[in-house]
């Protein structure tokens, strides 16, 4: 079982895990398998999702799991061995993993605003700067995951000027974002009224879109984040979309527009895969 982090506990690095690659001095932090990522759980899913996947570590699990196997690399890691996911609610529970016990940090979304003060996304924030403050465990991030990134490393997080982005939606692609990708543009889904406002210095651009000119980051061997949510399928999509309209929270146009995309083609395996890859050979 991992070990808890208090956090703001200072990190030790595992010098073993360093190992030069001879190129300019370089030092290679490639991982070797098993991977060992924790699942930070930073919402709770609506009922029917919660009856299928337990929580939102069970999402992003089977997530990775078909990313694994679309990754095509079986003598590293597959839907049967290789990863060894751990899930932690950072929302009800003051606990996270000790670095020295894990690979890999995913931030998960959330209902909840990433620029707001609660103490629970304080805490949050403290413990991915901590992440950011060392050399070897990696961070991934999706929606809310990616705004708390773009937050730890000084970025303005707020409300979006042109409001909701939902449903399944067009990202386009940097030549950075193509090359980890394998493709010239990702369709996702998205549900956010919150964004980014601009990268933070040294972070590479993923792509863009109209409602949404920071929809990814990444640093070699540190971080990559998606605005998006490759990890939801669309039964989990329709859920939310109609248990916020009913709520009021989206409105008869937007909850319309929203349904007449849900069921187009989304590229969640394809980031599963790309995620894992920046995890075997960055």
């Amino acid at each position: 079982m991992s070990r808890l982090l208090s956090v703001g506990t200072k990190i030790t690095t595992p010098k073993n895990l360093l190992v030069r690659s001879g190129w300019k001095g370089e030092i290679s932090r490639r991982m070797r398998p098993p991977l060992r990522v924790a699942v930070l759980e930073c919402d709770t899913p609506l009922d029917k999702t919660r009856h299928k996947y337990g929580g939102y570590g069970g999402v992003f699990e089977a997530l990775l799991k078909a990313g694994a196997d679309h990754l095509g690399r079986p003598e590293d890691v597959s839907s049967k061995k290789g990863l060894e996911i751990t899930k932690w609610n950072v929302v009800d529970e003051d606990k996270y993993p000790a670095l020295e016990d894990v690979d890999a940090v995913l931030l998960t979304g959330s209902k909840h605003n990433a620029f707001e003060d609660h103490p629970w996304i304080l805490r949050l924030v403290e413990y991915t700067k901590t992440v950011l403050g060392q050399d070897r465990v990696r961070i991934i991030g999706a929606c809310f995951g990616h705004q708390i990134v773009g937050r730890a490393l000084g970025a303005k997080v707020d409300r979006s000027e042109v409001g909701w982005e939902i449903s399944c939606c067009a990202m386009d692609l940097t030549e950075k974002g193509k090359e980890l990708f394998g493709r010239d543009q990702l369709q996702l889904y998205q549900l956010h009224r919150d964004i980014v406002y601009e990268y933070p210095p040294g972070v590479e651009p993923l792509g863009s879109s109209a409602k949404c000119a920071v929809q990814g980051m990444y640093q070699k061997g540190r971080l990559i984040t998606v605005q998006g949510h490759p990890e939801f399928t669309k039964d989990i999509m329709m859920e939310l979309f109609e248990v916020r309209h009913d709520m009021g929270i989206l409105d008869d146009v937007i909850f319309g527009d929203a349904m007449s995309r849900v069921g187009h083609a989304h590229d969640g395996v394809v980031v599963s895969a790309a995620f894992l890859k920046f995890l075997l050979d960055d």
